[in-house]
């Protein structure tokens, strides 16, 4: 398995699963993405990509509708303690990378907590989306039977 994203725009197997956030700011989120959690920009605006790991963020503004969603209005959270949608980021050393995030001026809402298979805390981005940063401790041992 490889930590290398396929390519956005001409993904090697027909497909690539990426994560949109709509957001009320393009510029203030592609740079908290790329200064705290360290990510690429691929393309700076209409829209953001950032290339994150093995994924890819697209990060758009609020508008719409639009004639391919024609009863569809894109909008930024309004109540970031109310959770619709959340990054989850799995790492091999959470302590490391919130140590590093903080360093980067991510603020978190807890420390790392360890919940016996998983040790996990969250920080916001700009927005109020909510990101998970977690580290696997057991979790694959629960794993239903095949």
């Amino acid at each position: 398995m490889t930590n290398e994203a396929p390519d956005y725009f001409q993904p090697e197997h027909g497909m690539v699963l990426t994560h949109l956030l709509i957001v009320r700011d393009v510029e203030r989120s592609r740079e908290f993405y790329r200064t705290v959690l360290g990510a690429t920009v691929v393309r700076e605006r209409q829209p953001a990509i950032l290339r994150l790991h093995n994924s890819y963020l697209v990060i758009n503004d609020e508008g719409g509708p639009t004639d391919d969603k024609p009863t569809v209005v894109a909008q930024a959270p309004t109540d970031p303690n109310v959770l619709h949608s959340a990054l989850n980021v799995r790492v091999t050393d959470v302590y490391a990378v919130y140590e590093l995030w903080r360093s980067r001026g991510g603020q978190f809402l807890t420390e790392p907590k360890d919940h016996g298979v998983e040790i996990r805390c969250y920080l916001r981005d700009p927005d109020g989306y909510l990101i998970e940063l977690g580290q696997g401790t057991g979790i694959l041992a629960e794993r239903a039977p095949d």
